[in-house]
């Protein structure tokens, strides 16, 4: 089923877009360049884990009109001030909200920063979104959204059957998942104590081109390469959803487009895998583009598990599906063998990344 991105994402529309300099936030704003008319305005305070390269390709490649429509501004959501004068001054139509710290080693390592950016950070977005809103023309208010992008995380573990689904009870299990379904509660409180218009969506594990080598994926591929030992937690048997990161983007602009508002939606890639299938998978591709004299996979080796390691990630994206229309179109052993080739053709990338 198709959208029509013009009423939502035309010329005269603006989206602002936190963390756009993340993972999947440079993802989305890469799409909308690419497929819409719309003014882009990304905010992000450019932590360890953030980098432009990938919008300043595309920004290079589109040209000048394109360029034109993009700004980026260096803004902490922890500053309160900087936060509300940015709103202010745009005062964007769409506000999609993907900031936050989320790697969940160093939320054990370090809550203290997740508790500031994932809460902190979402309270003063939210507030600042909700200043601007009462400004507005009725007209204006009607369309506006403020679309929250969240993690099944929120949700604790799964054990061998059963998913999650919207209606699922909250049950973090680590510092990271703690804080966004604290900022899932407070998007929430926002929508019913003071009617800001919100969607929130909760999405399984991302992958692709682009991601931070820190997470399991980039981590392996970079490992193998490099003849290091490739580290597993515990027994490897931890099974996660793995989604796309193309697909989810579509997913995303699917629920801007026809979600109703104050609802949320589950996204999911239905690609349920171990880590350790994940890992032979990566191996078996590396074997096929890059050859040597022993498998890649040889270098696998199991380490101390996680603290609070969740057994298992599941998502029911049937509301997604049968309200929106959306579901993913991508297949693990495609995606994971677009991922490898990527991370394989870019390897100066991820060098200069980690040196960073």
């Amino acid at each position: 089923m198709e959208i029509n991105l013009s009423r939502k994402f035309g010329s005269n529309k603006k989206v602002l877009i936190t963390g756009g300099a993340g993972f999947i936030g440079s993802a989305v704003i890469r799409k909308l360049l690419k497929d819409t008319e719309a003014k882009i305005i990304n905010i992000d305070k450019l932590t360890y884990a953030s980098d432009l390269t990938s919008i300043e390709k595309t920004l290079n490649a589109l040209g000048n009109e394109s360029k034109k429509r993009y700004s980026f501004h260096k803004i902490d959501l922890c500053d309160a001030d900087a936060t509300n004068k940015i709103v202010r001054q745009i005062s964007p139509d769409i506000i999609i909200h993907l900031a936050a710290e989320s790697h969940v080693d160093r939320s054990i390592e370090g809550p203290k920063v997740f508790l500031q950016s994932n809460i902190i950070g979402t309270f003063n977005i939210l507030n600042a979104a909700l200043s601007n809103y009462l400004l507005l023309s009725q007209q204006k208010k009607e369309e506006f959204i403020f679309h929250h992008v969240s993690t099944d995380e929120v949700f604790g573990s799964l054990e061998e059957d059963g998913f999650f689904n919207e209606k699922t009870a909250y049950s973090p299990r680590s510092p990271y998942s703690a804080t966004k379904a604290s900022s899932d509660f407070l998007v929430n409180a926002w929508f019913h104590t003071y009617g800001l218009p919100i969607l929130i969506t909760n999405c399984s594990n991302n992958y692709g081109p682009w991601q931070f080598p820190e997470k399991l994926i980039p981590v392996v591929i970079n490992k193998a390469l490099n003849n290091l030992e490739i580290p597993i937690y515990g027994d490897g048997l931890n099974i996660r959803d793995w989604l796309y990161v193309d697909d989810h983007v579509e997913a995303l602009i699917y629920v801007i487009c026809k979600g109703k508002i104050g609802e949320s939606y589950c996204i999911g890639g239905n690609n349920e895998k171990t880590n350790i299938e994940c890992v032979k998978e990566i191996c078996s591709n590396l074997d096929r583009i890059n050859p040597k004299s022993k498998k890649y996979e040889n270098n696998i080796t199991f380490i101390k598990d996680r603290l609070g390691h969740d057994k298992r990630y599941a998502i029911d994206a049937s509301k997604i599906k049968l309200e929106l229309g959306w579901e993913p179109k991508t297949k693990f052993s495609e995606g994971i063998n677009l991922t490898v080739e990527w991370y394989f053709n870019n390897l100066d990338w991820v060098t200069s990344i980690l040196n960073k």
